[in-house]
């Protein structure tokens, strides 16, 4: 059993440099995380290629189970990545399938 955590957020900045700057400071925090919490099996993250009425920035992680996505999820440095995240962030948006 592997489980597939998908989220996808919508940056508050409207400003085309600026929320490209949050993106990358997001992708760098949240990848930064790879090495460092053990329960992370792979972890691609970036920002939408296609625009429109797509999401800004997504992740898409894999856990060996739904406790290792709850480990992931209360370690500190995960909680630290995302304070950053949710500072820069008004929407998100996640899903986790077990493939």
């Amino acid at each position: 059993m592997t489980i597939l955590h998908i989220v996808s957020w919508k940056l508050t900045a409207t400003e085309p440099a600026e929320k490209a700057e949050h993106a990358d400071q997001m992708a760098a925090r949240l990848g930064a995380l790879v090495g460092v919490v053990d329960e992370i099996r792979s972890l691609r993250i970036g920002p939408d290629v296609v625009g429109g009425a797509n999401w800004d920035i997504a992740l898409v992680a894999e856990f060996d189970d739904e406790a290792a996505l709850g480990r992931y999820q209360v370690h500190p440095a995960h909680v630290t990545a995302g304070a950053y995240v949710r500072s820069v962030t008004a929407e998100r948006m996640a899903v986790d399938l077990l493939v």
